[in-house]
């Protein structure tokens, strides 16, 4: 056992750099399945804590007084059993606000916050004091709200009726899981009372309704909505919020992360067994007469083995350790940036699972030492009279000196042989260093375009499921506003191209033996395809007898093109034919778009007048017409360009997935540089001999090093060739798994060329710096000394 470890850390001391890099390389595996593993653990945890910790709603209902009376809805479901209802509570919406002198165009639900606190759905607070409502003249705002807009404690932010303005302080920043997560655009303002009455009261309009449900048992939600159809005589009609909207979305960012960091990690795990085996491999060649000496002295195969064994067993002891502890910071700086929205404390709980976190180290620890143990039974094959007499097996002597007598008969191609030589000699590596840049690359060059894609949405906004206008301009005060004065503005001006009017309403399509479902319908006055919507199939809706559905809501009815679906609007029902089918991030594709004229068919005096979406002869005249829109109409209208109102929606998106994206293309350069330096290293080595003879004949160090590195430079452009298609092609399929479930078919893609080369460009520059530096010991020695090692 004393000779085992002896010569263990023989080797250990021998190949320093070697294995500080295999450590590093290890350590950076290890760092980021544990991160990943961590994130998704705690993404699920945090929210199901919040969700207890607030009594959290399974299902969110909002009415009016037109179709069910609220008064009777709510005392039906407080008399059931198993149920917990909140009472009702009042609400006004409004179109938007003004905060730091910047106007947000946001639905904000204006919440005449209850003097009791609710049974469930109970706000917690990330900033402020915990009182039961607002004091006089001050607002609680979801957390969402205030990191969007940059809102703090104090800030006053102001508020536009149409008929007057006021302002309210913000004394608390609530987590509100409703409405307070990502891709939110909307927001619950919780109000004091006596505000309430004070700003609504002489309001136009009706008021509204919300109230929550929380199940003892979510899985029997349905059995109540039966018997609660039952008491209404019909399907319920208005607006209801599904527990899993809300835990989807509050999901979908970390999800996507943890998604990339396992593959990246498995990835990373996967290159660092090779470089293990491709070490080990070296080493016996190139102490092959050593280990027959040893053999000879007595040493059997296995305890010679043993000693590889034992090396790889301490490095990943030395490493492992190390990636575990900086797994724990760097996911909570993920996990902290990407749920900032769920934090009620200066901190998220962060769950550490030491089971979980051992049970890796473990894994890892057994496939490394699986790996050294595969490969260190090369070993038996060495023979210990060819060792002693060749330093390596007869055959090999052979090849060897048909090399070295051909090596004499240098062409003036010398430079090119050289690097071509390097590359077909050593295909393991040479497949290797193609593999590790096309990864690094890939991973460069999708994070570049996923960012992008969020930064530029408006380039694919109907991908998305959005409308492409240039300008949307949303009725805040409808007793002001004069629909007719509207449009004959519009059509006076000859900057507009054209325009539509969206309405939204919400639709119930009954779906046996399920719940009904409770979608957002999109009816519009004008063309969807003028506004700029799109169908991955068919069309959008043109007559009164047609409908475009959602991804997600075809899904749950089996329904395609060509087939009829049931749905009631405004509590008429619609017998309307399937013209199309659509994604949308937004509703999770649940929802469905109709024309106004559907609407006529029963109200044919109604025309839609909720918000106005404008097309541009030049668009770049936007910002010019929201100003004259907001200047000529200011009590009635609020206008903003769409990459505003885009913007608002999204920049938290591109804020959250910078940090992880950026992380993961750092630490896969350095492992580039990492692998490339290593491999590089010990091919130098084993082609000592030949260098030597090179230098003895005239050539210079820098030479054979710039014929190694082309050699380099070939492989990873190779490599960032396939890494380019591999990030624009196949990772965003890969996450068709988990973007299937958000509503969407494909993650549409906005892909800035330049960038996306530029990035890739890194993993051929840490390349081609590890291999030229790794060449370095050919400068540092004499050609005599090449020539003996």
């Amino acid at each position: 056992m004393h000779a085992v470890i002896t010569l263990c850390f023989a080797h250990i001391k021998k190949r320093k750099i070697q294995n500080v890099l295999l450590a590093i390389l290890i350590m950076l595996s290890t760092l980021l399945l544990a991160t990943s593993i961590t994130i998704i653990m705690n993404t699920n945890n945090i929210f199901e804590k919040i969700h207890h910790d607030s009594k959290g709603a399974h299902q969110i209902l909002t009415m009016g007084k037109d179709i069910h009376n609220p008064i009777t809805v709510n005392n039906w479901w407080q008399e059931q059993q198993g149920v917990t209802a909140s009472n009702l509570i009042p609400y006004r919406n409004l179109s938007g606000f003004t905060a730091n002198g910047v106007e947000t165009q946001n639905l904000l639900f204006m919440m005449n916050t209850p003097k009791t606190p609710s049974a469930i759905d109970r706000l917690l607070f990330s900033e402020g004091k915990n009182q039961d409502y607002p004091t006089e003249g001050t607002i609680w705002i979801p957390t969402s709200m205030a990191s969007t807009s940059n809102i703090s404690l104090g800030d006053a932010i102001e508020f536009n009726t149409g008929e007057k303005a006021f302002s309210l302080s913000v004394s608390g920043i609530v987590v509100d899981l409703p409405y307070g997560g990502p891709f939110s655009n909307n927001a619950r303002i919780w109000m004091n009372d006596s505000d309430y009455h004070k700003q609504f009261d002489t309001m136009i309009g009706s008021e509204q309704y919300m109230m929550a449900l929380r199940f003892d048992d979510y899985q029997q939600s349905a059995n109540y909505w039966i018997q609660f159809e039952k008491f209404l005589n019909g399907p319920y009609l208005e607006s209801k919020m599904e527990y899993v909207d809300l835990y989807s979305f509050n999901l979908i960012i970390n999800k996507i992360i943890g998604f990339l960091m396992i593959v990246f990690g498995v990835a990373m795990l996967f290159i660092s067994l090779f470089i293990i085996g491709f070490s080990i491999s070296d080493a016996i060649l190139t102490n092959y007469k050593t280990i027959g000496v040893i053999k000879s002295l007595g040493l059997t195969s296995r305890k010679i083995s043993a000693t590889y064994v034992l090396q790889f067993a301490l490095l990943s002891v030395v490493s492992i350790i190390p990636g575990l502890i900086a797994s724990t910071i760097l996911s909570r700086v993920i996990i902290e940036s990407s749920l900032s929205y769920l934090k009620s404390g200066k901190h998220l709980t962060i769950i550490q699972d030491f089971r979980i976190t051992m049970l890796l180290a473990v894994i890892i620890f057994v496939i490394v030492i699986l790996t050294a143990f595969i490969y260190s039974n090369k070993t038996r094959h060495v023979e210990p009279v060819q060792a002693i007499k060749y330093g390596m097996s007869e055959f090999a002597n052979s090849k060897l000196n048909r090399r070295l007598n051909n090596s004499n008969r240098l062409s003036n191609f010398v430079n090119l042989q050289i690097g071509i030589k390097n590359i077909t000699k050593n295909m393991k590596s040479s497949i290797l260093i193609i593999v590790l840049t096309a990864i690094t690359s890939a991973i460069l060059v999708f994070s570049a375009v996923m960012l992008n894609s969020f930064i530029s949405i408006k380039q694919n906004t109907p991908a998305f499921g959005y409308d492409s206008s240039h300008v949307v301009v949303t009725v805040s005060n409808e007793a002001a506003f004069s629909k007719q004065q509207f449009e004959q503005f519009l059509r006076s001006d000859e900057r507009i191209k054209n325009h539509a009017w969206l309405d939204q309403f919400t639709g119930v399509l009954p779906n046996e033996p399920n719940q009904p479902l409770n979608i957002k319908v999109d009816t519009l006055e004008g063309s969807f395809d003028a506004a700029g919507y799109e169908t991955i199939s068919g069309r959008n809706p043109v007559n009164k007898n047609e409908i475009a559905i959602g991804l997600n809501v075809a899904k749950a009815l089996h329904k395609n093109l060509g087939d009829i679906v049931e749905v009631y609007i405004e509590g008429k029902q619609h017998h309307l034919i399937v013209t199309g089918i659509y994604q949308s991030i937004a509703n999770m594709s649940n929802s469905a778009r109709i024309t106004a004229d559907v609407i006529k068919v029963y109200n044919a005096t109604y025309s839609a007048s909720k918000q106005s979406m404008i097309n541009l002869v030049d668009e770049t005249l936007s910002d010019q017409i929201v100003d004259d829109l907001n200047n000529n109409f200011k009590s009635s209208v609020s206008a903003e360009t769409q990459q505003t109102s885009l913007d608002n929606v999204f920049k938290v998106v591109v804020a959250v997935l910078i940090i992880p994206l950026s992380v993961i293309g750092i630490l896969f350069i350095t492992v580039t540089f990492i692998i490339i330096y290593s491999v590089s290293r010990i091919n130098v080595r084993k082609e000592s001999g030949t260098y030597g003879i090179f230098k003895s004949i005239g050539m210079t160090s820098n030479t054979i090093r710039w014929s190694i590195t082309s050699g380099i430079l070939f492989l990873s452009s190779l490599g960032t060739i396939f890494g380019i298609f591999i990030g624009i092609k196949v990772i965003p399929v890969a996450l068709k798994i988990i973007l299937l479930e958000y509503g969407l078919l494909e993650l549409p893609l906005a892909i800035n060329w330049p960038v996306s080369i530029g990035l890739s460009l890194l993993s051929i520059l840490a390349a081609c710096l590890g291999c030229w530096l790794s060449t370095k010991i050919i400068a540092k020695t004499s050609p005599r000394i090449l020539l003996v090692d």
